[in-house]
């Protein structure tokens, strides 16, 4: 490809809605464009890079025993019902009408059409294990889209889906995607770890994540450095030490004028946040059959805790949970700011399973300025639900062998799930076994995304100047460089040596424009190509063209008729 042709175009500015490096520097490089809030067009570069990664991905997967599909985006709302997915799914699911006033799904996923293909395709143990897959768009209207690509409404995924007779074959396959993944991210150049994580809106039995860890990630991660435990902040445990036994006093009231947060508190009354009681308030939205209904929850946990929300969804079964407003608070008889556990109506009181270890604790009264000292569960009040409602934060014990935990930021690119039957018991897939019983389908579904994959591996892999990708995902492999000169041959033995390279087997992207060598190196560095060659009349002089790789200073000086032997030297290392 010749840059003179080439479709997109370079920038010299930061584009002002770009906050990091990766989002800056593909659309600084011309790889993408936004069309709107989280939504691009992936122009030739990117879409050679992410080419690449596709056929990486369709290798390992293939094999491990994959077979390529591909299904539709848009779906029937009715797959989607019979999954309850339809009505516990929020605002994030593209709903909208056919012409004929259809209900319709733009796919999130695609659990719901494999298991209508199954119901339809599998009814015996012998067609049985199975691995199926495809890389689809998909679109989940995210609220909050940011960083690029990092977080978009639009993109493609990587979906696969075993489906086996037993847990037996479900383990196995697990597995299998477990090192298959690993293997698509270090053949992409980027660093993983894996950790247990929230089944979400998947459902099943058991989850993992594979992270990148970077600063820029939404997800926090806890780490064990001594026994190696790791698990998404979302779903990990920590060892909680219970306080030492006391007898049980008597409720006291106390004024607290002014004193409505836990550190105002403490202060006022002299105390630890460990001895006092902490109330979090939202609104749950509960599925009911295909309706939604609102319930207020009250979730109690130590002062010296913090709220996990998605603990608590998935306590009290939500869909989804909001904060609730100071007037639905006092609707079931609690006073923001001064609530108390004791007294409640029309609500559900969760508390987290360290309140009933823990004795005397100061409460609200839910009465404006006062608080109660010496509140017990169990016999001041009984909660609907007693459950690990506590977020795990850096320094906490270790649930496996209590060493202090710390914490990263990480962006998810891939996850894996066990499934089991959530999807074949609501619609149905089943299989004779070999006795003539029939049985339920079990399956897996395994996931990468490509586009967030694509910036993940550019953080990683940039410095300054621009973008520096491997080998195995650049666009390009070589960036060859023509500096115009007096001597008129300068361009013929260019074009010689770029039609040279792709008869050797390289992807060349040639720069013959009429530009300055500053303009010309600019780019090439913001491209981020593996190697670049440079022809001029300068390194015709030393003895033939100039070879630099992208991650190196070091520049070298070939004989044009080697140019392609060391070309595959230098860059058979990166990949």
């Amino acid at each position: 490809m010749r840059i003179s042709q080439l479709f997109s175009q370079t920038r010299r500015e930061i584009p002002a809605e770009a906050e990091i490096a990766s989002h800056q520097f593909l659309l600084r490089a011309g790889y993408i464009r936004p069309l709107g809030a989280g939504i691009f067009s992936y122009l030739p570069l990117a879409q050679r890079c992410l080419t690449k990664i596709a056929n990486i991905m369709r290798a390992e997967i293939n094999a491990i025993g994959g077979q390529e599909i591909c299904m539709p985006v848009v779906h029937p709302a009715e797959t989607w019902q019979r999954t309850g997915r339809w009505q516990s799914i929020g605002a994030e699911m593209g709903r909208f009408k056919d012409r004929n006033e259809h209900d319709m799904v733009l796919a999130m996923t695609h659990e719901e059409v494999v298991a209508d293909l199954v119901h339809n395709e599998i009814h015996s143990y012998r067609q049985l294990p199975q691995l199926i897959y495809h890389i689809q768009t998909k679109w989940r209207d995210d609220p909050r889209p940011r960083a690029g690509l990092i977080r978009a409404r639009e993109f493609t995924m990587l979906d696969s889906y075993s489906l086996d007779a037993n847990a037996e074959g479900l383990e196995k396959q697990y597995q299998a995607h477990y090192q298959a993944y690993l293997k698509i991210f270090a053949r992409c150049g980027l660093p993983v770890v894996v950790i247990q994580s929230d089944v979400g809106m998947m459902g099943g039995q058991l989850a993992h994540e594979f992270m990148y860890l970077t600063p820029i990630g939404e997800d926090t991660i806890l780490f064990c450095s001594n026994c190696h435990y790791a698990a998404n902040r979302q779903v990990a445990r920590f060892a909680k030490i219970p306080p030492v036994p006391e007898e049980m006093l008597p409720i006291e009231k106390v004024a607290t004028p002014g004193r409505q947060t836990i550190n105002e508190l403490t202060e006022f009354l002299k105390i630890p946040a460990s001895k006092t009681a902490k109330a979090v308030f939202f609104i749950a939205s509960l599925a009911e059959g295909e309706k939604k209904q609102e319930q207020f929850v009250f979730a109690l946990l130590r002062g010296d805790m913090e709220i996990n929300e998605t603990k608590l969804a998935n306590a009290v079964k939500a869909i989804d949970l909001r904060p609730a407003t100071e007037d639905e608070i006092r609707t079931v008889g609690a006073e923001p700011g001064y609530a108390s556990p004791l007294g409640l109506k029309n609500g559900l009181l969760i508390a987290d399973d360290l309140i009933p270890l823990s004795p005397n604790l100061v409460a609200g009264a839910n009465e404006t300025g006062f608080h109660l000292r010496n509140v017990n569960c169990g016999r001041d009040y009984q909660p609907n639900l007693v459950a690990d409602i506590a977020s795990a934060e850096d320094g906490a014990a270790c649930p496996e062998c209590s060493s202090p935990m710390h914490s990263q930021r990480g962006v998810e690119v891939g996850n894996i799930f066990k499934l089991g039957t959530r999807y074949s018991t609501a619609t149905n897939c089943t299989f004779l076994d070999e006795d003539g019983r029939e049985k339920l389908v079990i399956m897996g579904s395994y996931g990468i995304g490509l586009g967030r994959l694509l910036a993940c591996i550019a953080e990683e892999h940039h410095d300054e100047n621009g973008l520096a990708w491997p080998v195995s995902v650049a666009p390009f492999q070589v960036h060859l460089v023509l500096l115009s000169g007096k001597d008129p041959k300068l361009k013929t033995r260019a074009d010689g040596l770029y039609e040279k390279l792709a008869s050797f087997g390289f992807d060349t992207l040639y720069d013959d424009r009429e530009e300055s060598p500053g303009v010309k190196f600019k780019d090439a560095d913001l491209l981020g190509l593996p190697l670049r060659i440079t022809l001029s009349e300068k390194s015709l002089a030393l003895g033939g063209a100039e070879l630099k790789l992208r991650s190196s200073a070091e520049k070298l000086i070939v004989p044009l008729e080697k140019i392609c032997i060391f070309a595959q030297d230098l860059i058979k290392p990166i990949g």
